[in-house]
């Protein structure tokens, strides 16, 4: 089986790696970054056309953008899994510009290169076949589970309701800590160097990111709205 993984941003490159253990994988890079180790580089999308399964590991806003220049281009029987860290639009633009024989898996790893630097054996997968098309689900289900992943099968919505009050509030907490610009300190507390943990965990991705997590996210809305009132109720206590 072909394996290609488009993007190959932090991520990208770290999930094409991880794939070679198993699978022939080529990765495509359109700003022609550097290309992993045992990993063939794909030099046009016209070769996309060769591939069996194709991830998507592109930004969320550039889902949309790369599926309408790769469908016409993709086999009719390929197999297509994003890696986004919201579920609910990338699986909705999947379904509506891939090909209806197309296999479609909605997918969320819940790590990258810093947390999966030493294995990824128990760490979390978002998991979900919106088009179970020859079988790919289980095929892919089967390969995630052999890598030692924690597979949570979820809905995209379900994903995403989840998602806004863990991941979208701990990276927009980050920005706003980030912002204040916090120092290190000699009497600083366990409480404090968790919380500068979070700034350098969350401010080490792409600005990107966060702001897709808040856009394309259709519940960090209402996160933002309840963090903005926590906030003023508890300004109101002095």
């Amino acid at each position: 089986m072909k394996i290609a993984v488009y993007g190959m941003g932090r991520f990208g490159s770290f999930w094409a790696s991880l794939l070679t253990g198993e699978f022939d994988v080529s990765g495509y890079s359109r700003s022609g970054r550097e290309i992993p180790e045992n990993v063939t580089r794909i030099n046009s999308e016209e070769q996309f056309s060769e591939f069996d399964t194709v991830f998507l590991c592109c930004a969320i806003n550039a889902v949309e953008e790369v599926l309408e220049r790769l469908s016409p281009i993709l086999k009719p029987e390929v197999t297509v899994i994003d890696t986004c860290s919201v579920k609910v639009e990338p699986a909705r633009l999947m379904e509506k510009l891939l090909s209806e024989t197309a296999g479609i898996i909605a997918t969320h790893p819940m790590f990258g290169p810093d947390s999966g630097r030493n294995g990824v054996e128990g760490l979390p997968l978002v998991y979900h076949p919106v088009r179970d098309s020859r079988g790919c689900g289980k095929f892919w289900y089967d390969v995630f589970d052999r890598m030692g992943l924690k597979i949570h099968e979820m809905t995209p919505d379900a994903h995403d309701q989840e998602a806004a009050f863990t991941q979208g509030i701990t990276h927009f907490i980050g920005r706003v800590l980030d912002e204040l610009e916090l120092k290190e300190s000699s009497i600083a507390t366990l409480g404090y160097t968790k919380l500068q943990e979070i700034v350098e965990q969350t401010c080490n991705d792409p600005i990107q990111l966060f702001l897709d997590l808040q856009k394309f996210n259709p519940h960090t809305e209402e996160m933002r709205v309840r963090l903005k009132k926590a906030l003023h109720d508890t300004m109101e206590l002095f």
